[in-house]
């Protein structure tokens, strides 16, 4: 891609699995909205799971930092994670 560079990541478990491409923020606008959202609290990706409880346990035992735990609201439960690159992820199940 020229002068442009992009990382992939894949679960080592699945190699054959999702896929994601992380794209760096190098543009102004893009890192203000960046920052918002993450000032904000509000998660910049959602990604559904079968069983939160076990999700959430499987990730804090990788140290992974939740800034919300588990929480029902309605028919689902959410919990958000810190991706310390300036992000929040939401992890939902649908109950």
């Amino acid at each position: 891609m020229g002068e442009s560079k992009w990382l992939t990541v894949v679960s080592k478990d699945d190699e054959n699995g999702v896929e994601l491409m992380l794209e760096p923020c190098i543009f102004e606008p893009g890192e203000t909205y960046q920052q918002a959202l993450y000032e904000a609290g509000i998660p910049c990706i959602s990604f559904q799971v079968n069983n939160m409880d076990y999700e959430y346990e499987r990730l804090r035992e990788l140290n992974v930092e939740f800034t919300m735990r588990p929480t029902t609201m309605g028919n689902v439960k959410i919990a958000v994670i810190d991706d310390t690159c300036g992000n929040k992820i939401q992890l939902v199940e649908v109950l």
